[in-house]
């Protein structure tokens, strides 16, 4: 075990430095296509580095500043309860969602479901083949979703990839139906422009409203065609979930010309991604409220009419923020922690040569009332515990941990691990727990680590790409009031109204 002032903390000495600078060059100079985010059907091609950064690595290893390959190292107020390493779902995993006793955990190939009444012991319930990246997970009582985002033969699950560039090839909503949680059953399908590359869930009791984002049009293909500047919503009929449609296609970004509106990224703003459509969504069902984390932009919007959503404000930051990636709302909706994808999430990007603002969370407050609310930053929040050059890391998903008074939050740094951190405070942001591992390899860049890591009834859930479900406790009088909070049901991207 490590605690939390182990001396990792410190500064990388300046040969790591100069080591790593070509990586870093490659990373500020690279233009905005660099910045598209999450890996295909498969691992992608992960590039060797440099024998000097073989040696940098091996020694940092060696005197303790970064841990040794695959060793485990965790703050004193975390317990690593479990892990549960991938059996027939063998690509990467991704999402994670959760009903009852059970959690569904989203894989490239498909999905896996996870009876977890004891968290200790989690038990494979059942495996669903089903490929096609990177089948991003939700439930609703009886219906569990998955996106779709490689371009497909058909819609099946016995599919094959097939160029975007061809009118039959297939993306969008898949749906099962999962009242036998051991039997899962494929009951429809939904084309979107563009595919889904992740989606929300807007839950009403006869109706279940999904929003679905993607992004990158191109002229060449017939089903993506450019500009793209909004999403496609889906209305499902729970009681006949296969009639289930496309009711529109709101454009969050309106603008004259084939680009529409939205940030226009390089050479305009170099570095940073031109918005084509969004990359997540995050409602408030409750409060009626959305962010949204679109490649160029953060956005807030109202959902009062969930057919119908409406923009309220629109904040870019061309300086440190490449990739807007996700979004988490505080529990009094007056705070939005957005995230950067800096690097696509195939780049080391957490390391001192990078720094502490580049790649980071961004913390936004919501000031004013209805539709004059506006996005107001506060600051950033990163990691600062070093990592390998061989590491991916990136600012991933999280989740809030429910505790009255208090903004806490759990989130998922892919090989930076897992950091639970409080922005009360949201202009002085600080970490108070971490989970990590070790390089997964010293020889080349690799894309491992945590994917998804949420709070889920008095335990935290990491769907890890490369090591499968890990399940931790953290205990700290911070967080112990949040094991009093019981939900029947989670859908991080859906955030309940954990006291309402």
């Amino acid at each position: 075990m490590t605690l939390l002032n182990d001396p990792r903390r410190r500064r990388r000495r300046p040969a790591a430095v100069v080591a790593c600078a070509g990586i870093l060059a490659a990373l500020l100079t690279a233009v905005p296509a660099a910045a598209t985010p999450d890996p295909g059907d498969g691992p992608a091609a992960e590039p060797k580095v440099s024998q000097d950064v073989r040696a940098e690595v091996a020694e940092a290893i060696a005197e303790g500043e970064v841990p040794g390959q695959d060793e485990i190292v965790h703050s004193a107020n975390i317990e690593h309860l479990a892990n549960v390493p991938k059996d027939a779902l063998s690509s990467l995993n991704s999402d994670i969602a959760f009903q009852g006793r059970y959690a569904f955990a989203g894989n490239f190939d498909g999905f896996r479901v996870f009876d977890i009444s004891d968290p200790k012991s989690p038990k494979t319930v059942a495996q669903v083949l089903c490929p096609g990246s990177q089948n991003d997970i939700s439930v609703s009582g009886n219906l569990l979703f998955l996106s779709t985002d490689s371009s497909r033969s058909d819609s099946s699950c016995n599919s094959t990839t097939q160029p975007a560039t061809e009118k039959s090839s297939w993306e969008g909503m898949k749906i099962f139906d999962i009242s036998d949680k051991r039997n899962p059953r494929y009951v429809a399908a939904v084309e979107t422009a563009c595919g889904s590359h992740t989606h929300t869930l807007v839950p009403e009791r006869k109706n279940v409203y999904v929003y679905v984002s993607s992004y990158s049009p191109n002229a060449a293909y017939p089903d993506c065609q450019p500009p793209h500047d909004g999403i496609s919503i889906i209305k499902v009929p729970r009681k006949a979930p296969e009639q289930a449609a496309v009711v529109n296609f709101p454009v969050l970004f309106p603008g004259e010309g084939p680009d529409g509106g939205g940030n226009p990224g390089g050479p305009t703003n170099p570095g940073v991604s031109k918005t084509t459509g969004c990359h997540d969504i995050t409602v408030l069902p409750e409060k009626d409220l959305a962010a949204g984390a679109c490649m160029g932009d953060g956005i807030l919007f109202s959902i009062e009419d969930p057919e119908n959503p409406k923009v309220i404000d629109q904040v870019q930051d061309n300086v440190n923020f490449a990739f807007w990636h996700s979004a988490t709302f505080n529990q009094t909706a007056d705070k939005v922690v957005f995230t950067d994808e800096l690097g696509g999430g195939g780049a080391a990007t957490c390391t001192p040569e990078i720094g502490p603002e580049k790649g980071a969370d961004g913390i936004y407050d919501i000031v004013g009332k209805g539709d004059h609310r506006k996005l107001v930053f506060r600051s950033y929040f990163k990691i600062d515990r070093p990592q390998a050059a061989t590491e991916v890391c990136v600012a991933h998903n999280g989740s809030l941990i429910p505790v009255k008074g208090k903004d806490l939050m759990v989130q998922a740094w892919y090989q930076g691990g897992i950091s639970v951190w409080d922005f009360t405070d949201s202009a002085h942001p600080k970490e108070i727990a971490y989970f990590e591992r070790g390089p997964v390899n010293t020889e080349q860049l690799t894309t491992a680590g945590s994917w998804s890591a949420y709070y889920y009834n008095g335990y935290i859930y990491s769907n890890d790409i490369a090591k499968g479900l890990d399940v931790l406790r953290i205990d700290d009088r911070r967080t112990d009031p949040a094991q009093r909070v019981r939900l029947p049901e989670l859908n991080v991207q859906t955030q309940p109204d954990y006291f309402g």
